[in-house]
């Protein structure tokens, strides 16, 4: 009975789902690193059928936003949960800045995108992908320390979602 109802719902789900302007989403995605990634982010919210290309790459910047602060969050909750070792809580502080940089980094390039002004935003965008290296070298500093792969996951997302954002700028011809 469940797979049933499963199936139905399968089948309704089209209808269901933001339709978007997918072949605006297909020719912007197929210019970036990442198409998998890119395609699937826009596709699934729903403000890009009234989008432009530069507001895919703002959707995207909203995007990678919400992983750096979700990020610095998960990291300061674990500044709370460990044990009492200062050297963890130093670096998980620092790891936790470094994300809060990346978030604002990423909403300054909202301003520059506005603005017209990409290679600001280019600049931005670069530096907000570069924060999670700060954290992963804070972590090499210290040999007793391992760095979590949950940690490495969330980076390598931010990373891979700037550098799609990088690829959507290309495709605006400044």
């Amino acid at each position: 009975m469940a797979s049933k109802i499963f199936l139905l719902f399968l089948l309704f789900l089209p209808y269901t789902l933001v339709k978007g302007d997918t072949t605006l989403i297909q020719k912007t995605c197929k210019n970036t690193k990442y198409y998998d990634l890119c395609f699937s982010s826009l596709k699934s919210n729903p403000t890009s059928p009234n989008a432009d290309t530069k507001g895919l790459a703002v959707i995207m910047i909203g995007i990678g936003r919400v992983n750096a602060t979700s990020t610095s969050s998960y990291l300061s909750s674990q500044l709370f949960s460990t044990t009492n070792d200062t050297v963890l809580k130093k670096v998980l502080k620092e790891c936790a800045d470094r994300y809060t940089y990346a978030g604002d980094a990423l909403q300054a390039s909202v301003q520059d995108l506005a603005n017209e002004a990409y290679d600001y935003a280019y600049m931005h965008i670069n530096a907000a992908a570069d924060y999670p290296n700060a954290c992963h070298n804070a972590f090499k500093r210290y040999p007793s320390l391992v760095y979590p792969q949950d940690l490495a996951h969330r980076e390598d997302g931010l990373k891979h979602i700037c550098d799609v954002v990088l690829g959507i700028i290309d495709n605006l011809g400044w």
